[in-house]
């Protein structure tokens, strides 16, 4: 069973980059090609919030993928931490996601809401606070996610991989982890945005469709562009003409058949993570898992319910009763009802969380981590095979 990946240019021109087998999972000196560090077209979404656990990295880095840690909502100690939990675990590349923070800290400067607006906001979540005996959060207490001091961290403690998302870094920022070996990937979602990414200087992109599960990965938060986004396929297709730079297919992903697909559109290789969420090694809550497939949680929308940007999940009472009142403001929302998320996760009580999926969220299998790659691969396989027999007939 081999699902080999399709060739790609080695990352600013250079040439081939050691094996990852060579190399093991740290970083050495020079570009690294996104094809030098997987053996199958697999990744491991980085989902903020807990799901994306060491375990689960090094299950699907074994495995021949490529697994991510999520360093959303860490602090930088807790993300290197996090690092050297993934490398006792397996001498595989994998990769790290960091949150690129807002253009300025007030949302009405960048296209959001007034702070008066999350205010109001606060009000109207009071019964729920209520309801699960908690406190709402502090809307203003840090609008950087601790950016520069993790960047401090995987400059000075280089890994394989360091992806981006909610923007582009600066030139700077991408050279400084370049220059330590590290490949740099950038979360787009648009044909402009790509070209940016490239201009800065980005090795690959992660193309996201508007299918994906939990947050776009737009780099400006436009509310008067919510469920506007365009679909995987057609994504992969204009950006592949438009930018000549390794793609990462991410939306809605879940059979092998699906990532086929997305590398016959041009991708180098296929994210998942609602696929993965169900894994043993996933951290997701139990009840989060189960919703997947549970009949009571028929399809996904996007909402600014939980967080103030735009995040695809599961539709229950919190989302339906407050995602149409929900500012744009992030992360500043996402500050205010973490609190309710927690206790109704305590609680048991799915109707109160954040159930971040993908649109095909009813075809998630539970199996630990390493026999899904095996299987999406061996179905990647089976799609091609079938595809060429087609031709041939």
């Amino acid at each position: 069973m081999s699902a080999a990946l399709p060739e790609e240019p080695a990352p600013g021109g250079s040439a081939s980059a050691p094996s990852a087998e060579q190399s093991g999972n740290s970083a050495s000196p020079g570009p690294r090609s996104l094809r030098a560090l997987l053996r199958l077209p697999v990744v491991q979404a980085p989902m903020a919030g807990g799901a994306a656990t060491p375990e689960l990295a090094a299950a699907v880095s074994g495995a021949g993928g490529l697994g991510f840690l999520a360093a959303g909502y860490k602090t930088p100690e807790a993300m290197y931490e996090q690092i050297r939990a993934v490398r006792r675990l397996t001498r595989r590349p994998f990769g790290v996601n960091v949150f690129v923070p807002p253009a300025s800290p007030h949302p009405s400067e960048h296209g959001g809401e007034t702070p008066a607006a999350v205010e109001v906001y606060r009000a109207q979540l009071a019964g729920e606070a209520r309801w699960y005996d908690t406190a709402l959060g502090d809307p203003e207490q840090g609008t950087d996610d601790a950016y520069d001091g993790k960047l401090a961290v995987l400059r000075e403690h280089p890994v394989p991989v360091v992806s981006f998302a909610f923007g582009c870094p600066s030139a700077r920022t991408l050279r400084s982890l370049s220059e330590r070996g590290t490949l740099t990937v950038v979360t787009v979602t648009s044909v402009a945005e790509a070209r940016a990414a490239q201009r800065a200087g980005a090795d690959a992109l992660c193309v996201q469709g508007i299918e994906a599960g939990g947050h776009q990965s737009t780099h400006h938060d436009d509310p008067y562009a919510d469920g506007a986004g365009v679909g995987l396929l057609a994504l992969i297709g204009q950006v592949h003409e438009s930018v000549p730079l390794p793609l990462v297919a991410a939306g809605g992903l879940m059979r092998g058949g699906q990532i086929a697909a997305a590398l016959a559109a041009g991708a180098a290789a296929a994210q998942l993570g609602t696929a993965f969420l169900p894994c043993p090694e996933s951290g997701a809550h139990p009840l989060h898992k189960q919703s997947l497939t549970d009949p009571l949680f028929a399809r996904t929308e996007l909402t600014r319910a939980f967080s103030g940007r735009p995040a695809r999940g599961l539709v229950n009472r919190f989302m339906r009763e407050h995602g149409p009142y929900a500012p744009a403001a992030y992360p500043q929302v996402h500050h205010l009802t973490a609190g309710i998320r927690r206790a109704a996760a305590a609680a048991g009580d799915a109707q109160g969380m954040a159930l971040w999926a993908g649109q095909g969220h009813r075809l998630a299998r539970t199996l630990p981590a390493a026999e899904l790659v095996a299987l999406l691969a061996e179905e990647v396989e089976a799609a091609r095979a079938e595809l060429l027999g087609g031709q041939e007939s």
